[in-house]
This record gives C-alpha cells, sequence and structure tokens, in this order.
C-alpha cells in the first residue's frame, strides 16, 4: 500500500503504508515529477499517472518503482484523471478534450472535444458504458463510451466543478461551489441536494448511500444520500482539506485526507457507529503544498485473477471505429497523437532510472 500526494512544488510523494496495531506511513520515494504543479492523480493494480500544468501526464510502473514514459495529448493544464480497471485511463484538461487511452499499449484511442471551455471533473460508469463530465461552459454532459460520442448534454446555471458516480451506478452528484445535487440515474432528475458553509474540494462515496465531502474547512463530513443528514463530522487537519479518498481493508472502512497545511492522514471509520469519532491510524507531514491525493493498493494473485475474469466478460470501453458518419462538435475527433514512451534502444536505461 502506497500513499501518493502531488504538491505545487512538481514533486510526486510516495509513502510506504504499514498497516497493524499500530500503522506506520514511512518515505518511499520523492520524485520531481513535472515543470509545474501537479493537479490530478490515478491509480490502478499496476500504474500511477500524474497530470500537471505543464500539460503532460507522467507514467509510473508502481511494481517495479520505475518511470514508464510520459503522454503529451493534452495543450492545457491536466485537470483530471480516472482508470477504468486495469484496460483504460480517462484524461480531462483545460483545452476541452476528453481522451481515452489504451493502459497496455498506452495509445490514444479517441479524444472526444468534451466542452467548449475547460474539462473540470469526469467520472465512468462501474460498466464503463458511460463517462459523465462538466466543464466551464456550464453544463453537464454524458458520454456513450462504446460509440465514442454525446449521449446526453443538460444545462446547468453556473459552473460545476466536480461529478461522480455511486458505487452501484444508481445515484450520480455534481458538485457547483458548496452545493451538491444529487441525481438518480434511472429519472435523470435531481433527488436531493446538499448545501455546505464553504466551497467543496472535494466528495468520495463511502457506500452507495454514505457521501464524504471536504471543503475550504478543516472538516469532514458524512452524509446520507438519502435523507441528505449529516451523520457525522470531525475535523481532520489545521488548514483546508484539499482532497479525500477511502478504502476498504478487512471490513474497515479506512479514509485518507490531505490538506493545505501539508499532512496526510489516515482514518479508521465505523460505517455502523457513525456517531463515533474515527480514529486516526497515522498521519505524515509532507511539509509542501499538497495539491492532489491517491492510493495505490498491492492486489493479492487470486483478487487479480478475479479482476481480470470479470473484465474479460464485461462489454470494451469503447470501440477503436464506433463512430460512423460525419462526426459533430460533440463527438470524437480525430487528431494526431502525441506519446512520449522509451523506445527500443533506451528501453534498458529507463528500467535503471528507478525512483529515488
Amino acid at each position: 500500500m502506497e500513499l501518493l500526494g502531488g504538491c505545487y512544488e512538481q514533486v510526486l510523494f510516495g509513502f510506504a503504508v504499514r498497516p497493524g496495531e499500530k500503522w506506520e506511513a514511512v518515505p518511499d520515494f520523492t520524485h520531481h515529477a513535472h515543470s509545474a504543479s501537479l493537479s490530478a492523480l490515478a491509480t490502478n493494480d499496476r500504474y500511477v499517472v500524474t497530470g500537471s500544468k505543464d500539460e503532460t501526464m507522467q507514467i509510473y510502473d508502481m511494481k517495479k518503482k520505475v518511470e514508464h514514459g510520459a503522454l503529451m495529448q493534452h495543450n492545457g493544464t491536466v485537470t483530471c484523471l480516472e482508470f477504468y480497471g486495469n484496460s483504460h485511463l480517462l484524461s480531462g484538461a483545460e483545452d476541452g478534450f476528453m481522451c481515452v487511452w489504451n493502459t497496455k499499449r498506452w495509445e490514444c484511442l479517441k479524444s472526444i472535444k468534451a466542452h467548449k471551455g475547460h474539462v473540470t471533473s469526469l467520472s465512468i460508469h462501474p460498466s464503463g458504458k458511460l463517462a459523465l463530465s462538466v466543464g466551464t461552459d456550464k453544463t453537464l454532459r454524458t458520454w456513450n463510451l462504446v460509440e465514442g460520442r454525446s449521449a446526453f448534454i443538460k444545462n446547468l446555471k453556473q459552473n460545476a466543478h466536480l461529478v461522480k458516480w455511486s458505487p452501484n451506478g444508481e445515484l450520480y452528484l455534481v458538485v457547483i461551489a458548496n452545493k451538491v445535487d444529487i441525481y438518480k440515474l434511472a429519472t435523470a432528475s435531481i433527488s436531493g441536494t446538499i448545501v455546505t458553509e464553504k466551497r467543496i474540494s472535494s466528495v468520495k462515496f463511502l457506500t452507495d448511500r454514505i457521501l464524504a465531502i471536504a471543503g475550504d474547512d478543516e472538516f469532514v463530513r458524512l452524509f446520507d444520500c438519502e435523507s441528505q443528514k449529516c451523520l457525522c463530522e470531525f475535523k481532520a487537519h489545521e488548514n483546508r482539506v484539499k482532497e479525500i479518498s477511502s478504502f476498504e481493508r478487512e471490513a474497515v472502512c479506512v479514509l485518507v485526507t490531505a490538506s493545505s497545511d501539508g499532512y496526510i492522514k489516515m482514518w479508521s471509520l465505523d460505517l455502523d457507529q457513525m456517531k463515533n469519532a474515527p480514529s486516526l491510524l497515522c498521519e505524515v507531514n509532507t511539509k509542501a503544498r499538497l495539491t492532489c491525493l491517491a492510493v495505490w493498493l498491492k492486489r493479492d494473485p487470486e483478487a487479480k485473477q478475479t479482476s481480470n475474469e470479470v473484465h474479460e466478460v464485461e462489454p470494451p470501453l469503447i470501440k477503436r471505429k464506433g463512430i460512423s458518419g460525419q462526426p459533430s462538435e460533440e463527438e470524437s475527433q480525430e487528431i494526431p497523437v502525441k506519446r512520449k514512451v522509451p523506445d527500443k534502444n533506451q528501453k534498458k536505461k529507463k528500467k535503471s532510472q528507478r525512483l529515488k
């Protein structure tokens, strides 16, 4: 297990987490990842991908602890990244494009003009058939990933900066400033709204019903998506919380928080006893201005085999030649792919460049 944090100082931090009676997070590596501040992080079973204001994405092989290459498709700050299993990656940027990447060959399958303004957030449905995106053109867009085209456009009154699917894919939420609108997929209508005092910086579904929200203050709050009631709140940091993440270990929900105060903390949550304050498992001080957060989990062989079996029976995320006829502005546009990956002559050299 690895805690990963990106910062304004252009550095990617890695901390090896040692669970036990007393959890520890020890420094594993620091890497000067980009020539500008980091803006996004995503992980799957093997890779970590970082996005930056320098318009590039860096790939790291976490099993070998080496740099794997760089992707330079976007012309603008990379604002959001999300993996779909071990097969695909979606990226969005300030150039208004959403790119679909094959993670085996790291080639750009599709480059979709998603928004007239910036792409601020995207989220992939658990089935891999749909994706949602929001941008600075005041729209929420639904994408048919099987066909690689726009499926639905909803006009918003304000610019949204976050969008997220629930784990079962029956709900999705859209965040505008300090407000969370919860939608039901079946009706595509708002089923409830959560309003906080401060601007919201990060949201995370802990279960299909429980939502964690962090914003421009020191607190993390847990809400019930059905009743929109606050179930629990606790002070996580001394400064605003920049991002939250979570994972489950041995039937315990572990919440991870990163703050502008430079700390990354891990908390143990009892979802059956929400009134009880979470207990702090461990914390690390990066002494940097954190911008993004991710957790890389090392899967055991049995879990990996099960995961592969699932992906074999699922439909493909996107068809290489899924678009017929003349593409509209909202559909996929083929543009030259710019990739920076090690050639054969540099392969041995790249392998030797391990993270320090």
